[in-house]
C-alpha cells in the first residue's frame, strides 16, 4: 500500500473514531489473504462484526450462518466470480448491501454486475482507506434505511388495513345512522302532517314560512305541495301585506317563551300560539279557528239568559196568581149583590173575564216554566197543550199587528202520553221560528192539531221565506242557524227535535223557498187507548 494510502487510512481511522456508527455484520470475500487482512485492519475501528471467506463457496456458507448486512466481494475469484456470488447474495439476503472490489481492467465486469446483481458501490484497487470506510458506513446506513423503510412499510400496511377496517365500520355506522335519521325524519313528517291543528315553522325576522303541515295548507285553501318557502305567513294564509294585528310571534321571540294572541281575518277568529326555538330565529306557530266556539259560547250565554228569564217569569206568574184569584173572587161576589145596576154588572163582568184571561195566561206560563221530570209524564189532551202554548205566544203578537195567528185545533183527539210542559215548549219554538221567517214581520201563522192513523199530530205553518234545500239536512243540528247574529241561538230546533224523539215522535218538514214552511210533529197514541170503543 502506498504512503498516500496509509495516510488516507490514518485519516479514515480518525474519522471513524470521531464518528462511530452502530454495530453491524460485515462479510469479506477475497481469494487473497493479504487483501482480507488489509481491509480488516482499515475497518477494525468501525465496531462492526466482520467475517471473512477466501472463495465464493465459503462465502455462501458463511452467508447462511452469519446473515451479514453488508457484503464486500472481489470480482476475480477461482470458481464462482464476484458477480455470480453477489447475485446469489441478492437472492438469499435481498436487503444486504453489496460492494465489489475491482481492478482497472474490469469495466465490462462492472457493467455486468450493475445489470445482474445491483451492486451498491464499487471500490477500485488499490483503494483509499477513507473512501473505503465511508463506503462501508454508507452501506450500513443504506441497509438501516431499507430496514426502516420495510418496517415503516409494514407498519403503514398494517395501519392501512386498520384504517380500511375502521373506514368500513364507520361507513356502516354512517349508513345505519343515515337510515335511522331518514326513518326519524319520515316519522316526524308524518306526525307533523297528521296533526289536525294547523302548524307552521316560521322565521321570526320576516315571518317566512319554512315548513307547514296539511292542516295549515287547508286553512289557506291550497294543497301542501303549494306551500312556498320564504313567503310571509300573513300573505300565504290571509293574503295580507302586513303582519296580522295581535300576532304573538314578536312577543314570543322577545321573551323566549310561548305566547298567544287572537287574530281576526275574513270574519273568522284564530287563536295563534308561538313557541320559539332555543337559540334560533324560528318558532312553531299553531292556529286554532275559534269562530264556531265563540259563537257557541254566545249562544249558550243567551240560552242561560232565556232559562233565567223563564225561571223569573215562573216566579212572577206564581206571585201574580194569588192577587188574580182575589180580584176574580171579589168581582164574582160583587156581581151577586142585589141592587146592582146594569152598568155595574157589565163592568164587573169585564173585570171577571179579564181576570180569567190573566189567570189562563199565568197558568200556561207556570206549566211552561216548570222543570220536566219523569213523574210529570201523564196522559193529556194534545189540543189543550197546544192551545196553552198559543195563549202565551199571542202576547208576543201584540206588537206585530200585521202577523195573524190562525188556530185549527181538533176536539176529541185520543190522549197522548208525555210531558205537556216540554211539548208546549216545542210548539213555542216552532211558532217563534215561523215568526222569524216572516219577511218584514208580516204574514200568517197557522197552528193545528189532528189525527193520522195511529198517530196524533200538531203542525205549525208559516208564509215566510222557506228553507233552502242545502240547509234542510242541518236544520236540527245544534247551533246551526241561518238567522243573523242576535236573532237566533240555533238551539231551538235541536232542543225541539230531542224532546219529540224523547216522546217517541217524529218530525216532518215541508218547505218551499219564497212560499213558507210547515213543521209537523207526529206523536204515537198509546195502545190501550186504541182499543177503547
Amino acid at each position: 500500500m502506498s504512503d498516500s494510502g496509509k495516510s488516507m487510512g490514518t485519516l479514515g481511522a480518525q474519522a471513524q473514531a470521531q464518528d462511530p456508527v452502530a454495530r453491524g455484520r460485515l462479510l469479506l470475500v477475497d481469494d487473497e489473504e493479504n487483501i482480507l487482512k488489509s481491509i480488516r485492519r482499515v475497518l477494525r475501528r468501525g465496531e462492526w462484526d466482520i467475517e471473512t471467506a477466501t472463495d465464493a463457496e465459503a462465502g455462501l456458507r458463511t452467508l447462511e450462518r452469519f446473515h451479514p448486512e453488508v457484503v464486500i466481494s472481489d470480482f476475480r475469484m477461482p470458481g464462482m466470480n464476484g458477480v455470480e456470488f453477489l447475485t446469489q447474495v441478492k437472492l438469499q439476503e435481498p436487503r444486504a448491501q453489496r460492494i465489489m472490489l475491482t481492478g482497472q481492467a474490469d469495466q465490462q465486469a462492472i457493467e455486468e454486475a450493475i445489470n445482474r446483481s445491483e451492486i451498491f458501490r464499487f471500490i477500485s484497487k488499490p483503494w483509499n482507506d477513507s473512501h473505503l470506510v465511508l463506503t462501508v458506513k454508507s452501506a450500513f446506513e443504506q441497509y438501516a434505511l431499507h430496514t426502516e423503510n420495510d418496517r415503516l412499510y409494514r407498519v403503514t400496511q398494517e395501519q392501512n388495513a386498520e384504517l380500511k377496517q375502521l373506514n368500513a365500520e364507520l361507513e356502516e355506522r354512517v349508513a345505519l345512522r343515515t337510515r335511522l335519521l331518514s326513518t326519524a325524519k319520515r316519522e316526524w313528517e308524518l306526525s307533523f302532517d297528521c296533526m289536525e291543528t294547523p302548524l307552521a315553522v316560521v322565521r321570526a325576522r320576516d315571518f317566512a314560512v319554512r315548513r307547514a303541515n296539511v292542516a295549515y295548507a287547508q286553512v289557506a285553501r291550497r294543497s301542501i305541495e303549494e306551500v312556498p318557502s320564504d313567503v310571509p305567513c300573513h300573505q300565504y294564509l290571509f293574503g295580507r301585506d302586513t303582519p296580522c294585528q295581535g300576532c304573538p310571534l314578536p312577543s314570543a321571540m322577545e321573551t323566549g317563551k310561548g305566547a298567544r294572541g287572537e287574530v281576526q281575518q275574513g270574519g273568522r277568529s284564530y287563536v295563534v300560539a308561538a313557541y320559539p326555538f332555543a337559540g334560533d330565529d324560528r318558532a312553531v306557530c299553531t292556529y286554532r279557528d275559534v269562530t264556531e266556539e265563540q259563537a257557541m259560547t254566545r249562544r249558550l250565554i243567551e240560552t242561560e239568559k232565556m232559562a233565567a228569564v223563564g225561571q223569573l217569569a215562573g216566579g212572577v206568574a206564581h206571585e201574580i196568581n194569588n192577587p188574580l184569584g182575589g180580584i176574580l173572587a171579589f168581582a164574582q161576589l160583587m156581581s151577586r149583590d142585589a141592587g146592582r145596576s146594569e152598568g155595574d154588572l157589565e163592568s164587573l163582568k169585564l173585570i171577571e173575564e179579564s181576570a180569567l184571561r190573566c189567570k189562563r195566561i199565568v197558568e200556561s206560563l207556570l206549566k211552561f216554566s216548570r222543570h220536566s221530570r219523569v213523574e210529570d209524564r201523564r196522559l193529556f189532551d194534545l189540543s189543550k197543550c197546544v192551545e196553552d202554548a198559543a195563549v202565551l205566544f199571542r202576547a208576543q203578537l201584540k206588537s206585530m199587528p200585521k202577523v195573524e195567528l190562525k188556530l185549527g185545533l181538533k176536539d176529541g183527539l185520543p190522549k197522548v202520553y208525555g210531558d205537556p210542559g216540554t211539548l208546549a215548549q216545542v210548539v213555542l219554538n216552532l211558532l217563534q221560528n215561523g215568526l222569524q221567517a216572516l219577511p218584514r214581520a208580516e204574514g200568517r201563522l197557522s197552528l193545528e192539531t189532528g189525527r193520522e192513523g195511529d198517530r196524533t199530530f200538531f203542525a205549525v205553518t208559516d208564509t215566510g221565506t222557506g228553507i233552502e234545500e242545502r240547509h234542510l239536512p242541518r236544520i236540527f243540528e245544534p247551533s246551526f242557524t241561518t238567522k243573523p247574529p242576535g236573532e237566533g241561538t240555533g238551539l231551538g230546533l235541536s232542543i225541539a227535535y230531542r224532546i219529540v224523539q224523547d216522546h217517541g215522535g217524529t218530525f216532518q218538514v215541508d218547505t218551499h223557498v219564497g212560499q213558507g214552511s210547515r213543521f209537523t210533529v207526529f206523536l204515537p197514541i198509546p195502545l190501550q187507548l186504541e182499543r177503547l170503543p
